[in-house]
């Protein structure tokens, strides 16, 4: 069993996430459930790295279209309840019915296969939120289709400047690692792609928080992976990807607990709005809960079983993301 802690306690996500904590009003986390869920988690046979394709979709055998398409996804990988009626966005593609982020990747994949070219920056520089609308095609319309285009169009400039209108030009460039210096795919994704610098500023204090930025690579990893020469160090340094569902799975399991007016009003789908103090306390107690979970789980692990942050992220998030529970509405282009 292991009881050192995960590496992810040192990287500037949880750095800035854990001096607040003991701050907040309306959101805290349950160290006794942590303990409790723990108990019984840590036996269930988690994914672990190299397991294979993040997606049920084939983008054909040239890895830099695989490439490209993981990261269109992740920078379009947000917002997919609509906010007047709270029902998800779905579709029926190949036989199948996917709902959120995995309905709108089939979405792309519809488009791509019918010969939109959704992966190249020359097309991503001028889609419009009409051609979105005809792209994904579902039983709710695409919510926020305007903020869509505009990270769509500001992504893709920078490919066309930089990359050759590519972004497996774009990842090619960067140390094989998510931090390094200032040269890892982390914080160059950051850097370059202002799409993805994703923090909040919460009494007094800067929380780092990038979601997207840090799904991409560990999507990266699953897609492509050392067998196929594209091996990421420092996986184990990513935190929780804090999004609308983890945070659903952490309160059913009463690991997170709300105020009573928190959760009424996200039982009642009012809407939390983006880096308001509520929104920001959800977020920061999901990447430190989850680190949390994860160093009881490896307490109770063989060794050789391990797990990192992501593996939780994505027992949590793969259980829940269809709840009938409600989660929290925010309009933001982050999760």
């Amino acid at each position: 069993m292991l009881t050192e802690r995960i590496a992810a306690w040192g990287m500037p996500v949880l750095e800035s996430v854990v001096p607040v904590v003991d701050l907040t009003d309306n959101v805290r986390t349950n160290l006794e459930r942590v303990e409790w869920v723990a108990d019984w988690m840590a036996y269930e046979p988690f994914a672990l790295p190299g397991g294979g394709p993040s997606g049920p979709f084939s983008w054909g055998d040239a890895v830099g279209d695989q490439i490209d398409a993981v990261m269109l996804k992740a920078v379009l990988d947000f917002a997919f309840t609509d906010f007047a009626s709270g029902r998800r966005f779905e579709v029926d593609y190949e036989g199948g019915t996917w709902s959120d982020s995995e309905a709108m990747h089939a979405c792309l994949h519809r488009a791509w296969r019918d010969g939109t070219p959704v992966l190249e920056g020359g097309f991503l520089v001028a889609v419009t939120a009409d051609e979105l609308d005809r792209i994904f095609q579902g039983t709710v319309t695409m919510p926020m289709l305007d903020e869509r285009a505009s990270v769509l169009n500001a992504v893709g400039a920078v490919l066309e400047e930089r990359y050759g209108g590519r972004f497996h030009r774009f990842i090619r460039s960067c140390a094989p690692a998510v931090y390094a210096d200032g040269d890892g795919l982390l914080e160059r994704l950051i850097a370059e792609f202002s799409r993805f610098d994703d923090r909040s500023a919460y009494k007094e204090h800067t929380i780092v928080i990038h979601k997207l930025a840090q799904l991409a690579l560990w999507s990266l990893h699953l897609t492509i992976g050392p067998e196929r020469g594209f091996d990421i160090r420092g996986l184990d340094r990513l935190t929780a990807f804090a999004d609308y569902i983890v945070p659903v799975a952490l309160r059913v399991m009463g690991i997170l607990e709300y105020s009573e007016d928190l959760d009424r009003r996200i039982v009642d789908g009012e809407i939390i709005e983006r880096d308001s103090n509520d929104e920001i306390e959800i977020r920061l107690h999901t990447i430190y809960s989850t680190a949390l979970l994860t160093d009881a789980l490896n307490r109770r692990r063989p060794a050789d079983r391990a797990v990192i942050i992501p593996h939780v992220d994505y027992r949590l998030w793969s259980v829940y993301h269809t709840t009938h529970r409600p989660h929290h509405l925010t309009r933001t282009t982050m999760y």
